[in-house]
């Protein structure tokens, strides 16, 4: 199965067996760039995406992952404050040149280089969250708890309040 895999979704499903996850990267005929798109694609629940997003430390100008329900909207000075540094967008090139995915398909594990991890505590509620698995085409499910242990991330929340003012 992994033979048949676009490289980048290779990358994964070996990153994935390194980690000791038994993960199997699941290629959608349509898109999953968006956590709708992959909701949709995969019969889910849109909380059960696992959506990846780069930012840059601003104080270093390494990069930072937030592991992100799909519904849910990062709160970047939530974030910041978790972090002790501030938070800046980090654009296309960025988030390529330092993860080695592009934006639509950025894993959570497998980067070019050691990215902190932050992953939003409403993921834990489900035994299975699905993520993106190095293309926009690219998925794979996974017991957010393993995400977590293979990620090292810091489990927190993350999402923006959605309490009227």
């Amino acid at each position: 199965m992994a033979e048949q895999l676009p490289d980048a979704a290779r990358r994964v499903q070996d990153a994935l067996a390194a980690a000791g996850i038994p993960a199997r990267v699941v290629q959608l005929p349509q898109s999953a760039r968006t956590a709708i798109e992959a909701a949709a694609a995969i019969g889910c629940r849109v909380e059960q995406i696992a959506k990846s997003l780069v930012f840059r430390r601003a104080d270093s100008n390494r990069p930072v992952l937030i592991v992100a329900s799909g519904p849910n909207r990062v709160d970047e000075r939530l974030a910041a404050s978790h972090l002790n540094a501030p938070l800046a967008k980090a654009d296309a090139d960025f988030v390529r040149s330092t993860t080695g995915f592009a934006i639509g398909g950025v894993p959570p594990l497998g980067h070019d280089v050691p990215v902190e991890t932050l992953i939003d505590q409403d993921l834990l509620q489900f035994e299975t969250v699905w993520a993106a698995a190095g293309t926009p085409h690219a998925v794979f499910p996974v017991d957010p708890r393993e995400l977590v242990r293979a990620t090292g991330g810091r489990v927190l929340a993350v999402a923006a309040s959605r309490r009227s003012p």
